[in-house]
């Protein structure tokens, strides 16, 4: 158990581990407290190799805080493009003038101002506080959860708020109070445990030797001598999680609408999922090719040609979509005589740089990629 664990035991073997085993990341080679920031927020429920071209992307068209701040809306939703969870943007450009206003445009060193800013929570706030400051500030993720729940043969609920409490409280006092012997490689005598080194370094065991999907390598690992959960052959068992609610599926048809050079797309309300985004026009329920034909005269259109594209499914974290999809060229349409800005209507845009122009979710991918097919096709 955590409580009874001498956890200053895992410091030297997990350094001299990092040192040799660290990967190269884009963040890590310029640690600054923006790039930290911003890597936190994107790895949020996101994969690193799935991030690191988001990430240049991002820094390279909003390099700092004040460009991040003062970033249209609709620019800053196509920079995010492709990697979901949308309000993790909007959030960051809310800390951002937060930030600016607040503090002249440089992100707090301190993990009580840090929490405060929009959308940092305790993990983040302790990435940037000794990532990018040196503070000796725990940051705990569901890897961390996962190692020291592991090494320590803990089998309390790391779903608890009081677990990740109770281990951010061990963290931190290590970080805060722990000396290096003099044998250890990374340091000389009486050097205090470097917090971003040993944050990273937790981080990293958990996401390559020690992962959360699939059996750990345990042969890889540098605690193999002090892990309790190995020595119980409790591997399998920890860590323990309490098993989430089943998500909720949801059955849409999808239209992707021609009108011409032009197609069809509509704004989704500023609250709930996916808010304020792009989307192709839609509605509940798995219509057949009739119903769907009735579905877009009674919307005031004349199709001309309709074709069934193939299933899609896309889940979010409490919901799944199961999607099945059409193409619909209509008759030309004179766009004076609606009022497509209004949200009431859809709007009709040129169909070579819809997808460039609009920030519109990977959950509508598979059909986005008909949005410029000519008629015919």
């Amino acid at each position: 158990m955590l409580k009874d664990y001498k956890i200053e035991k895992i410091v030297e073997p997990l350094l001299n581990w990092f040192s040799k085993n660290a990967r190269v990341l884009p963040w890590r080679e310029n640690p600054t407290p923006y790039y930290v920031w911003i890597s936190e927020i994107m790895l949020q429920q996101t994969r690193v190799e799935a991030v690191k071209p988001y990430f240049d992307r991002f820094v390279s068209a909003l390099p700092d805080v004040e460009a991040l701040a003062n970033c249209p809306e609709d620019r800053l939703l196509k920079l995010w493009e492709g990697l979901g969870y949308y309000n993790r943007v909007r959030n960051l450009q809310v800390a951002a003038r937060q930030v600016v206003e607040e503090y002249a445009g440089v992100i707090p060193d301190d993990y009580e101002n840090l929490i405060k800013l929009k959308g940092i929570g305790s993990y983040t706030a302790g990435a940037i506080a000794s990532i990018a400051y040196g503070k000796p500030r725990a940051a705990v993720d569901g890897n961390v959860l996962r190692v020291i729940s592991r090494v320590t043969a803990d089998d309390s609920d790391i779903m608890s708020q009081k677990v990740r409490r109770d281990m951010e409280d061990c963290l931190n006092e290590l970080l805060q109070n722990y000396v290096f012997s003099k044998d250890v490689d990374l340091a000389g005598k009486g050097e205090k445990i470097p917090a971003s080194k040993f944050n990273q370094a937790l981080m990293e065991l958990g996401a390559t030797v020690c992962v959360p999907n699939g059996a750990p390598h345990c042969d890889e690992c540098p605690w193999g001598e002090i892990c309790l959960a190995k020595r119980e052959e409790r591997i399998g068992e920890i860590p323990v999680k309490q098993k989430a609610k089943a998500r909720r599926i949801e059955d849409m048809t999808v239209f992707v609408i021609r009108d011409g050079d032009r197609v069809a797309i509509q704004k989704r309300p500023e609250r709930g999922l996916l808010a304020g985004l792009y989307e192709l026009p839609n509605t509940s329920g798995h219509l057949s090719e009739q119903a769907v034909l009735e579905y877009v005269k009674q919307a005031g259109y004349q199709p001309l040609r309709i074709r069934q594209l193939e299933d899609a499914k896309h889940i979010f974290s409490h919901v799944e979509w199961h999607m099945t999809g059409y193409v619909i060229w209509v008759e030309s349409l004179d766009l004076k005589s609606k009022n497509v800005e209004d949200g009431k209507d859809l709007l009709f845009v040129e169909a070579r740089d819809a997808r460039e122009r609009y920030a519109i979710p990977t959950a509508f991918s598979k059909y986005a990629a008909y949005m410029n097919i000519p008629l015919g096709i």
